[in-house]
């Protein structure tokens, strides 16, 4: 199971409809369990990101998840690939 951070931002239609923010967040919470993705946390936030999001699930279940509420035209995010140390020490070692 892959871990992923997404940073997110409102758009203008997200932020104009901002009131509706936790709804959208249940809604998504509710989509990503059905695509077996895991919602492990989610902050609002304040300064160059509106949210963080950490998700867990396969690679194409969190994509999934992720390209449907940004096609939905209220946020967009920079998702990142995340690594616990005890992965990284094993991705370091497999290194040459």
């Amino acid at each position: 199971m892959a871990t992923f951070i997404s940073l997110i931002n409102f758009t203008d239609q997200g932020i104009r409809n901002v009131k509706d923010s936790p709804n959208r967040l249940n809604g998504f919470r509710a989509l990503a369990e059905k695509l077996g993705v895991s919602v492990v946390s989610a902050y609002y936030t304040v300064g160059n990101y509106d949210m963080v999001v950490v998700v867990e699930g396969s690679d194409e279940a969190a994509t999934t998840v992720l390209l449907a509420v940004g096609s939905l035209g209220n946020v967009r995010s920079q998702t990142l690939h995340a690594y616990s140390p005890d992965q990284m020490k094993q991705i370091i070692g497999r290194m040459p």
